[in-house]
């Protein structure tokens, strides 16, 4: 009985584990390149069609700008941000380069754009602009803590643009601005739109083993967090906020996020962001490119004088302690699914650990300590049980032998047996199913984590969100599987006692494509379970010892 209690929880968690996945690949649908070619076309068509969206966009002349965090590449062409590396962050495919978030490559086109607009105002600039670059490259001094660079759009009807991008030290956000100097005879009212251009491929090194979302992400404070999938904007079934006084809008992948943070303005109680809104959100397809960005207006400005308008671009990692300072709402970026509400307490508590210890794989081991200790409680009647249980497999083998085949008898024996020594068959289960949603959640928050991103833990593990290469610790899993099975009291039943040995073997399996962090999580629950198991059979064996 407790053989099959212990199968139906692991059945249970990581069929909830998958289900979930399954269920997000299918209403969520991750936008990999091969699974976005038509019926009938190759997967690397699907490249043609980003080639084709690069090609579009027109290019010219480019400068570099190097803070202590961001490698920036600004095209003189609508003054975009064509290319941003983050240097503390090492690459998929090589550790020690940065890792690029915003290109527009060959595979990959993933850009910021900004522009102008206005009524009787075509000229303006916008991102078909040739700007006037200040300077090849610039670079952020030693001691410095802001940098600025001008570029300068050709002025039009007497009307001055210059385009402003903002650096400042130990920062992921970038200030654009508009300066608008009216030399016109007349007041001018014209508007600004702030969007990013991506396709829809997965993020490089991104695979279907853990389904992870990519697509756009709204934040009002009516709605809250709105995940936009990029195949609902293919069908034109992409629901959102259109427009509202506050929030922000931007692209969230697994790890990272770019998005734009309108400056935020507290909405007025019963406000359902339909009147006057501040911002007008946007999501759509261009030239096989998803456009996620936010349309501003500015105020009426009138002859010799100056507007400004502009607006916060973010462009990191999903670090809390980062982007939960930023704006409201975006630290949501860092997904937990439906497990938020617990997974995001054990992140903090995780991180906590990382203070103390200042490594995540050991951070993982404390934290792991710390659950199992606050669900001991909980976990103790499941082990009383099962030692219960594993005291009664001799007789319970001899029940066997003594009906035989007669299923009914035997049942019936097993029910009086368990009736005179006063044991419950299903007293461990209510527990299980109570620490489920707190595994589950630990699970997500571990996944989701950023911070285990090429994060080292001891010897050749170097990246704690990657599988380990020569499979050490998943063997070691495994030996921890094998070890709880012989705890366990033999099942009766031949079918389930294979089934018992049989189950470690399968779950290992899976385990060796697991990023490490997660093996590491589970491998010390599972010696934490051993140990609590031995615990509570010595205190059974103490208190039944006469005086």
């Amino acid at each position: 009985m407790e053989t099959r209690r212990l199968i139906l929880f692991m059945i249970l968690s990581i069929g909830i584990l998958f289900g979930w996945q399954k269920y997000e690949e299918k209403y969520n649908p991750k936008p990999h390149a091969s699974a976005s070619a038509p019926a009938g076309q190759a997967p690397a068509a699907v490249n043609t069609a980003a080639a084709e969206a690069r090609v579009a966009l027109q290019s010219a002349s480019r400068m570099k700008v190097v803070t202590d965090l961001l490698n920036v590449e600004i095209d003189a062409m609508g003054g975009d941000i064509r290319k941003l590396s983050l240097v503390k962050h090492g690459a998929v495919e090589d550790s020690k380069q940065p890792f690029t978030l915003l290109e527009d490559g060959k595979e990959r086109v993933y850009i910021a754009q900004t522009g102008l607009f206005g009524q009787n105002l075509p000229n303006l600039p916008t991102h078909r602009t040739l700007f006037k670059l200040p300077a090849q490259a610039v670079q952020l001094a030693q001691g410095q803590d802001s940098l600025q660079v001008k570029l300068e759009a050709p002025e039009t009807g007497g009307i001055k643009v210059n385009k402003i991008y903002s650096f400042k030290r130990g920062s992921y956000v970038v200030d654009v601005d508009y300066e608008i100097v009216n030399g016109s005879n007349a007041p001018v009212s014209l508007s600004a739109y702030f969007r990013l251009l991506r396709d829809g491929q997965a993020p490089v090194g991104d695979t279907r083993m853990v389904h992870t979302f990519t697509g756009a992400a709204v934040y009002t404070e009516q709605k809250k967090f709105q995940k936009v999938d990029f195949s609902a904007v293919d069908k034109g079934k992409a629901d959102f906020v259109p427009a509202c006084d506050n929030g922000w809008i931007g692209i969230v992948q697994h790890y990272f996020v770019a998005a734009w943070l309108p400056q935020q303005i507290k909405p007025s109680a019963g406000d359902d962001c339909t009147k006057q809104p501040d911002r007008r959100y946007d999501i759509k397809k261009i030239d096989n490119l998803y456009s996620v960005g936010v349309i501003r207006d500015l105020p009426a400005i009138a002859p010799g004088q100056t507007g400004k308008i502009g607006m916060p671009l973010f462009a990191g990692p999903e670090e809390y302690s980062v982007i939960s300072k930023l704006a409201p709402g975006l630290e949501l970026t860092k997904d937990y699914g439906i497990f938020t509400i617990i997974a995001s307490p054990l992140f903090w508590l995780l991180a906590q650990c990382h203070k103390l210890v200042g490594n995540w794989g050991f951070a993982i081991i404390l934290l792991t300590i710390i659950v199992k200790v606050v669900l001991f409680p909980l976990s103790a009647a499941s082990y009383k049980s099962m030692a219960q249980m594993k005291a009664l497999a001799p007789r319970l083998e001899r029940l066997k032998e003594q009906f035989g085949d007669d299923r009914q008898k035997m049942h019936q024996a097993m029910m009086e047996l368990y009736k005179t020594e006063k044991i419950n068959p299903l007293g461990g289960c209510l527990p299980i199913l109570l620490q489920m949603p707190i595994f589950i959640a630990l699970y997500w928050a571990l996944l989701a984590s950023v911070e285990l991103r090429q994060a080292p833990f001891v010897g050749w593990i170097h990246d704690l969100s990657q599988p380990d290469p020569f499979y050490v610790w998943p063997l070691l899993l495994a030996g921890s599987m094998v070890l709880q099975t012989m705890m366990s009291p033999a099942p009766t039943d031949p079918m389930q006692a294979k089934m018992q040995k049989i189950m470690p073997i399968a779950f290992s399996v899976m385990f060796f494509f697991f990023p490490v962090g997660l093996v590491l999580y589970w491998l010390v629950n599972n010696l934490l379970s051993v140990a609590q198991q031995k615990f509570i059979e010595h205190q059974l064996r103490k208190a039944k010892k006469p005086a």
